[in-house]
């Protein structure tokens, strides 16, 4: 490297002293843009506001591009094949459920004339032996098994993260009696609990509702644990204990700096609570103690065809066919987040 008083190829002097800037480098002209600042002019291209390696990235017409974070785990994701393809096969059932049905000429209650035909150009998915349109029925049926998983993914995971954090952070009486509830949720058997309350509740107007408060009850238990154990790790870092040094609130250490350290573990956790609830509501739906009629969802639509599956398949595989679309793609990625969010793991393309 050149001595101070000489100056770099650019005929820039160099400043040593000076505290080094840490940016992205585009090019190493005059007039280099620094991101996060303003555009470099003549006199400013020194080591007082380039790192050593992007000067001489500079001097060498190179290119340098600090990352944060969010961009690294974006730029993980989109390069994963199969999260991209879950990715667009939740989106497609999801944009089609909510927006074909708007423009579609049969609404979900409608009785045509048609009795257990098989698929046409007009009843595309068939009709039941009642006169449905099967196509209006599965489209409507997974919708509400998306907004239900939907619900109990958002609220499980409210529930479980606040649990395991107020754990994992105060830790003492308030880890053992939050955790021993958690334990206490987790060895009483969750089907039956579902199948006693359900069958009291599914039963209201707006069934689904009830059905997805029920299940984002029961389903907190998981995350709870591993937000705990993350926060028990987290606590000991030191820079939370430089924010204890400097007197800190609780709530903002807990909002401010460790949930966002464990939103890894949350996000996956998250798309894992989809697929899985729609498999128990789909469950539930199927033994005739979840959503109701003239609500449907795509395990009441199973259940419906199932009896008529040799006769009229086109009443069961149509309604399964896309719950497994479904529950495969939300797993898609969920392994997409979480080889993004695990720099040690390997993206599989």
């Amino acid at each position: 490297m050149p001595e101070p008083s000489q100056p770099d190829p650019f005929g820039h002097s160099f400043m040593p002293e000076g505290a080094p800037h840490y940016g992205e480098v585009i090019g190493g002209a005059p007039g280099t843009e620094v991101r996060g600042s303003s555009t470099l002019e003549s006199g400013e291209l020194t080591s007082a506001t380039l790192t050593p390696d992007q000067l001489e990235a500079a001097r060498e017409g190179l290119t340098i591009k600090s990352r944060s974070q969010l961009k690294m785990v974006t730029d993980r994701f989109f390069h994963h094949r199969m999260a991209l393809v879950g990715l667009g096969i939740f989106l497609f059932l999801l944009l089609v459920s909510t927006i074909v049905p708007v423009f579609w000429k049969y609404n979900y209650t409608d009785i045509t004339n048609q009795f257990g035909t098989g698929p046409t150009l007009q009843h595309p998915f068939g009709t039941d032996p009642i006169g449905h349109d099967m196509f209006a029925q599965v489209l409507q049926g997974t919708a509400t098994s998306i907004k239900t998983a939907i619900v109990v993914a958002v609220l499980a995971t409210v529930i479980g993260t606040l649990i395991g954090a107020a754990a994992g952070y105060y830790g003492g009486w308030a880890d053992t009696l939050l955790m021993r509830f958690t334990d206490l949720i987790l060895v009483v058997p969750l089907l039956a609990i579902l199948l006693v309350l359900s069958n009291k509740f599914s039963k209201q107007a707006n069934g689904w509702v009830f059905v997805a408060l029920l299940l984002a009850l029961l389903l907190w238990t998981y995350l709870a644990r591993l937000v705990r154990g993350t926060f028990l790790s987290l606590r000991e870092r030191e820079f939370i204990e430089a924010e204890w040094a400097i007197g800190a609130t609780d709530g903002r250490i807990i909002f401010r700096h460790m949930i966002p350290n464990a939103a890894g573990v949350v996000a996956v956790n998250a798309t894992l609570t989809v697929a899985n609830a729609m498999l128990i509501a789909a469950a539930l739906s199927f033994l005739g103690l979840g959503i109701q009629p003239p609500q449907v969802d795509l395990g009441s639509l199973i259940a419906a065809g199932e009896g008529d599956a040799t006769a009229l398949p086109w009443l069961f595989y149509f309604p399964a066919i896309f719950l497994v679309a479904a529950i495969i793609s939300v797993n898609f990625i969920g392994d997409g987040l979480r080889d993004a969010l695990d720099p040690t793991q390997r993206i599989r393309t």
